[in-house]
């Protein structure tokens, strides 16, 4: 059972008092008699006496640096806000303060973020997602999850990326706590692709990296289909997948549309079903990002 619990934070104790505890504990009392003997919580006698016994002092040392003009309460507030929209503003958070009539400096305010254990990061760009999209995931890698490497080791993936040869695209930072990269409130929703300054289709499986094919202008359902004509089947022997490969798409419409399923089946491709906005499932976003990295 707790001796004392303050619900608010109590003053200074005087010097007085201080000596009087160093003075008891120098004559052999224990912290807990100290404190029942001069109504001092226990952890306070703990701590004057810790701090006399490494500065050999009771007096209050000085403090290091200029004190903070921002009060709890306003550190409080910032925290609040910040945890309820993580992408706010330093700005838009200095107006606040100015609201509030505790006008503060955007150092102090990105101080006590941080030191609430939040960081100001990148916020990662993810599809948007329904809860229709969410329990198709969920289904998906519960069914898949006890995939053997073997059968893994058989699939060829596919993708389309864009890549922006002469700028990128616009970034926005978010406070968030370290491991919270993809949660909801800390990532930029997308949809499927936009113009870009050039498309393109590659592949690759385990054992390393299929035909990289440039799309010039915008891709039809039968420019897919010559490109799975002319790269998918060698690239899997490139890659000494065998016949029996496994290939992965998305559902993007040219891949499902009825000229490219008919390529898939003539060519007896055995397909992996995929469930809808799904880039996070997929290795070739680790493979883009690089690629896109080193153009820039």
């Amino acid at each position: 059972m707790s001796e004392h619990k303050p619900s608010m934070k109590s003053k200074e104790l005087s010097v007085d008092l201080r000596d009087r505890i160093v003075s008891r504990h120098k004559s052999g009392e224990g912290y807990r008699k100290i404190s029942a003997a001069l109504k001092v919580p226990m952890s306070t006698v703990a701590s004057i006496i810790r701090k006399w016994k490494k500065f050999k002092t009771t007096r209050t040392l000085p403090r290091a640096g200029r004190p903070s003009k921002l009060s709890d309460r306003g550190r409080r507030t910032i925290v609040r806000e910040v945890t309820k929209n993580p992408m706010v503003t330093l700005s838009e958070l200095q107006r606040s303060s100015v609201d509030r009539g505790e006008p503060s400096r955007r150092t102090t305010i990105s101080a006590a973020i941080h030191q609430s254990g939040l960081c100001g990061r990148v916020a990662r760009r993810k599809p948007l997602l329904s809860k229709r999209h969410m329990a198709a995931l969920l289904e998906f890698a519960k069914r898949h999850l006890k995939d053997s490497q073997t059968m893994r080791k058989k699939i060829l993936w596919s993708d389309e990326t864009k890549i922006e040869l002469f700028g990128v695209n616009a970034r926005c930072h978010v406070w968030r706590k370290p491991g919270t990269t993809h949660h909801q409130a800390n990532t930029i929703p997308t949809v499927k692709h936009g113009g870009g300054s050039i498309m393109l289709w590659g592949c690759f499986s385990a054992t390393g990296t299929g035909r990289l094919v440039r799309i010039k202008g915008k891709m039809t359902a039968a420019m897919y289909r010559d490109i799975l004509d002319e790269n998918l089947l060698q690239s899997a022997l490139d890659l000494r997948l065998g016949r029996r490969f496994i290939f992965q798409q998305d559902n993007d419409p040219k891949h499902t549309a009825k000229i490219s399923k008919e390529w898939l089946q003539d060519n007896s491709v055995n397909v992996l079903e995929w469930p809808s906005q799904s880039p996070d499932l997929k290795s070739n976003e680790h493979l883009w990002r690089d690629l896109k990295m080193a153009v820039h």
